[in-house]
């Protein structure tokens, strides 16, 4: 918790002060990680397979790039998964496990994907290291993977991803183990989307007039919780959702009989001719699907925000200038995007035999 406040404060002061130079803030956050990314006591270890499987991170990099390159939808399902895994009950591989009454049979769950990704990988290191590295750590090292596969290139003028130069450091803290139970009415607490494809981020719930009533942002959230919300958003930066998510804002917007007049109108008019049928797919984002860069957030500033609380951030108070920010500053969008991962890979995680155990299936727990 320590840490998760820390680098909000290091992310709100940076929004608040754009002119802040990028050394300074290399050096601040490298400072601040060095103390406070992994908990006192090293419970967590950067190093831990280093010696029991040296080759398990050059296994999942390989993995995850093989196939992403056959399907490039699988980078923001292994995010979403990562997520789903780790936004509850903490990261403990349980969504991995599929049994009957397990949270991956729950209802929203039914779009996840990229579990036979998972498999394949277990599998093989499985083969190389036996009974040695968790469902956990490997399922949080092929999110990072995805995300390092489709992420922007970057240039001297805005920077790399932060992921670039945390990696392999510090972005996956290791010797997570998995849990060794799960329920159904536990993924029905995970902050799912609703109609959208397996390759969205969960970030909000609902679309189009429903979600209007009520907004994606609680009339009581902090300062912190928008900056947040508007962070994980920009994983929409990649992946797809379905057309049936959006038939409300092209037909029916708040009942009217008529699209959402928010809508940029060469956007509507390429959405109707993409999403004749509501079981079609459109990508979240309309210019770069591909690649995991911050066009997500200028996107929202053109009126090209592909889910109703997608384009909610930009035109509610709370979140616009944030929104600003992070389309303006591409490096802080890949920073803190970043630190933001780091500290979702840290909830509730197990470390003691007692509270949990390296599955040698990570679809079942060990006889």
């Amino acid at each position: 918790m320590k840490s998760h406040l820390i680098f909000l404060a290091i992310f709100i002061h940076q929004l608040l002060n754009p002119k802040v130079s990028a050394q300074v803030g290399d050096n601040l956050e490298h400072e601040i990680l060095s103390k406070h990314l992994l908990p006192e006591g090293d419970v967590l270890s950067l190093s831990y397979y280093e010696k029991s499987c040296p080759n398990v991170e050059a296994i999942i990099h390989k993995k995850v790039n093989a196939w992403i390159e056959k399907d490039y939808t699988l980078a923001a399902s292994l995010i979403r998964l990562h997520f789903h895994d780790c936004a509850i009950r903490g990261c403990g591989a349980s969504i991995l496990l599929n049994y009957e009454g397990s949270e991956r049979g729950a209802s929203s769950s039914k779009s996840l994907r990229g579990f036979e990704v998972i498999d394949d990988i277990k599998a093989e290191v499985e083969k190389a290291c036996p009974h040695t590295v968790s469902s956990t750590d490997i399922l949080t090292t092929a999110a990072r993977d995805a995300t390092l596969k489709q992420q922007y290139a970057g240039d001297e003028k805005n920077g790399q991803p932060f992921f670039t130069c945390l990696l392999p450091r510090v972005l996956v803290p290791e010797t997570e183990l998995d849990q060794r139970r799960t329920r159904t009415a536990t993924a029905t607490r995970t902050p799912a989307t609703r109609g959208e494809d397996s390759s969205n981020f969960p970030v909000t719930r609902g679309t189009g007039s429903a979600a209007s009533r009520r907004g994606a942002i609680p009339a009581t959230s902090s300062g912190t919780a928008a900056a947040v919300l508007s962070l994980f958003s920009g994983a929409h930066t990649i992946g797809r959702s379905t057309c049936s998510s959006i038939q409300e804002r092209l037909y029916n917007y708040k009942g009217t009989g008529k699209p959402d007049p928010t809508i940029h109108a060469g956007y509507f008019y390429f959405l109707k001719r993409k999403c004749r049928w509501a079981s079609e797919y459109v990508d979240l984002d309309g210019t770069t699907p591909k690649t995991f860069d911050s066009a997500y957030y200028t996107n929202l500033q053109k009126k090209m925000g592909l889910l109703f609380t997608d384009q909610l951030l930009y035109s509610d108070s709370r979140t616009a200038p944030i929104v600003t920010a992070l389309a303006t500053q591409p490096w802080l969008f890949y920073r803190q995007f970043a630190v933001s991962m780091v500290n979702l890979g840290k909830t509730q995680i197990l470390t003691g035999s007692d509270e949990g155990e390296i599955r040698t299936n990570c679809n079942f727990v060990n006889h």
